[in-house]
């Protein structure tokens, strides 16, 4: 499920309308895989959310030195923005999640617009949490 920000723009510049691209994050925070409940711990939460979000970094079971992520939300929109995070970060080694712009995935899908600013901040706090545990990963 490895993503880059040039491919999940495309797609959302596709869709034209942002009710199409809410539909859309929905439908990717349904097909996200499911977190096991045994990650949906206080380490994992995401606090700074409104939402109760959860995402975890393991070992990704196949690629030596790659990172993959578990993630869930109680909300169907920020699901599918962990969905979208959860994809772009997949199978990629802890330096080069460091070094993801997310900024630019972010400007590409004019989410700084159609997200309230308490949502806007959570989504910035999903991020860092994804990168400090990729970062734990590596030593």
């Amino acid at each position: 499920m490895n993503a880059d920000i040039g491919e999940i723009v495309e797609n959302f510049e596709l869709l034209g309308d942002w009710e199409s691209r809410y539909h859309y994050l929905v439908e990717l925070g349904e097909r996200l895989a499911p977190m096991p409940d045994a990650h949906k711990t206080d380490a994992n939460r995401v606090v700074e959310c409104m939402s109760l979000v959860h995402v975890a970094a393991h070992p990704h079971p196949e690629h030596a030195g790659r990172v993959a992520y578990w993630g869930d939300c109680d909300t169907a929109i920020i699901k599918g923005v962990v969905a979208l995070l959860v994809g772009l970060f997949y199978d990629k080694t802890p330096d080069e999640i460091e070094a993801l712009d997310v900024d630019e995935l972010f400007q590409g899908l004019q989410l700084e617009e159609h997200l309230s600013p308490n949502r806007h901040v959570g989504v910035y706090a999903i991020v860092n949490k994804m990168k400090a545990q990729a970062r734990l990963l590596a030593v």
